[in-house]
């Protein structure tokens, strides 16, 4: 067998190269025109979108015309424009001499200081009706404290010119890009972008909504595996790193892979001490509260549990992977049921062509996981398997304590966690639902919503729960996105009604957000999500009534 030829390394090292020669450029860049470039940027993301999805949707074996292309709009072009239009909203206001977050909206709550970060606009207010986000920052921190040390890039505490190395995930489309802009803006430093060679095809299409930010030498694009990473991570031109990806990955960067390894882990002496910053994923519950649930109920949570699964075939850091249900309740089997259900008549996802063999399943459901040494609840699953864990409690509150402690106890990973909680068990059991939303330990909580939401709104800081070290990384360190650009951050917790208008209006979480168009059971679905890319992009009252109609049908 012949040897893997030597990696040529001169590319990267000219591309590193560049992006140190133009770093204090970017540092150097006033604000109005940091704004101007990110205006510039929506048009392009409109233009490249239709080819950014249909490559997507190629590359996992569907037409771009297929229903499940809706996801490759959610997770393509539409994050991309929500969060550059999030910038947008920030510094503008600090353009016009305002404070990053209106005063208002930074409160106290129980000894903890709470900052509301979503609905920022109107528009937010319109397009997602009743949901809702708010950042908790860690105890201790003070009002003034959040609100004198948001968005110090721009207030005085400006970064020194640096360069920054994103290591690209394979997985969601853009998780790429949006890590760029938050080392652009809330950190300072230009970006060398490596792709992975699972999704390196979307490289033109990140190319050309970057383009200004690589012709001024800003940003580059790079290729390859992991000899390409393994040598950009120990360039002496490289400042820092950022990489979404696995435990692994982090491991084999910070202590190496030689029989030294676990030695310099124990000491704490690692081959690479550049700042590090990780979104690595985890095992993610999602927690269901027992309550009175209708026929209804049961249908429209079984397809929201289902889309956190089967969203991306499961290929997400925080697909929900164990259901904690109650063992008492006798809503459970009927859950269960009407996920089955949903499992059953969703419509395939291969090729038409693709053959199928052995019994054919690719949708796995183990229900009653009573070994608490099942592999399901120590390795995440990059694949359609969701499995189900019941926990004692005779009520809400004794479940709710009970699911707490085995999320946070016995489940590897601190990304995301899904509580699902009827609106009439929350005000039964409003200490018991505040109690178990203060006490998981997870970056992201959603309640009523999947916790991958919180990763779409670019508002919302995206990262594992504070307290890893790189000796211990779990689901890694820091926090990106958060154009709000806080400080001091513990978690945030993502809010949605939990059942969509009118039916709201009968279960107490009135709104009038109709079934969301990510769900994987919405008809109408890819259409809304590209009239809500191209309005997001270019936001003309005209486009409203389009969106409406079509989320309606939904």
């Amino acid at each position: 067998m012949s040897a893997a030829p030597a990696l040529d390394t001169s590319p990267l090292d000219l591309a590193v190269s560049e992006l140190r020669d133009r770093a204090a450029t970017w540092t150097a860049t006033p604000l109005p025109e940091r704004v101007a470039l990110l205006e510039r940027m929506l048009p392009r993301i409109a233009e490249t979108a239709p080819a950014m999805v249909a490559d997507a949707a190629a590359a996992k074996g569907y037409a771009a015309d297929s229903a499940w292309a809706a996801e490759d709009w959610v997770t393509a072009p539409w994050a991309l424009a929500q969060t550059v239009s999030a910038y947008l909203h920030v510094l503008r206001r600090l353009a016009a001499g305002q404070d990053p977050v209106d005063r208002t909206a930074v409160r106290e709550r129980g000894g903890r200081v709470l900052v509301d970060v979503f609905p920022a606009t109107g528009t937010d207010r319109l397009l997602l009706n009743g949901f809702t986000a708010e950042v908790w920052t860690l105890p201790g921190t003070t009002r003034a404290q959040a609100l004198a040390d948001a968005a110090g890039e721009y207030r005085g505490r400006q970064g020194s010119p640096a360069v920054a190395l994103v290591l690209g995930a394979g997985n969601v489309p853009a998780i790429t890009p949006l890590d760029i802009l938050h080392k652009l803006y809330a950190e300072g430093e230009v970006v060398l972008a490596k792709m992975n060679p699972v999704n390196a095809y979307l490289r033109p299409h990140f190319e050309k909504v970057f383009a200004e930010f690589i012709d001024k030498g800003w940003v580059r694009f790079v290729d390859g595996g992991a000899d390409t990473g393994a040598y950009l991570t120990t360039h002496d031109g490289v400042d820092t790193i950022h990489v979404t990806g696995s435990e692994r990955t982090h491991d084999a960067i910070v202590w190496g892979t030689d029989d030294q390894a676990e030695r310099r882990r124990s000491e704490d002496t690692p081959l690479n001490d550049k700042p590090f910053t990780s979104e690595l994923g985890g095992v993610s519950p999602c927690i269901v509260t027992p309550g009175p649930w209708s026929a209804a109920d049961f249908r429209f949570q079984a397809e929201h549990i289902v889309t956190s699964k089967m969203n991306n075939s499961g290929h997400n850091c925080v697909a929900s992977q164990i259901l904690v249900v109650p063992r008492e309740w006798d809503g459970t089997e009927r859950l269960l049921a009407e996920i089955r259900r949903v499992l059953r008549e969703l419509p395939p996802r291969a090729h038409p062509d693709a053959e199928t063999h052995g019994d054919g399943a690719c949708r796995l459901l183990v229900p009653d996981i009573t070994d608490m040494g099942d592999p399901m609840l120590d390795i995440e699953v990059f694949a359609s398997a969701l499995g189900v864990v019941r926990l004692p409690g005779a009520d809400a509150p004794a479940f709710l304590r009970a699911a707490t402690e085995f999320a946070n106890d016995r489940l590897p990973g601190t990304l995301g966690a899904t509580l699902l909680v009827h609106p009439r068990t929350e005000r039964a059991h409003r200490h018991a639902v505040e109690e178990a939303v203060a006490g998981l330990r997870y970056g992201t909580l959603g309640v009523n919503c999947w916790s991958a939401f919180g990763f779409l709104l670019g508002y919302t800081p995206w990262g594992a729960f504070p307290g890893h070290s790189r000796q211990d990384i779990g689901s890694g360190v820091g926090f990106v996105h958060n154009a709000f650009m806080l400080e001091h951050v513990e978690k945030a917790v993502v809010r949605a009604p939990f059942a969509p208008a009118p039916r709201g209006l009968f279960t107490g979480s009135p709104s009038l957000s109709p079934r969301p168009p990510y769900y994987v059971t919405n008809r109408t679905g890819r259409t809304t999500m590209e009239r809500l890319t191209a309005y997001t992009t270019d936001p003309k009252a005209t486009r409203l009534p389009g969106i409406f109609a079509s989320a309606l049908l939904g």
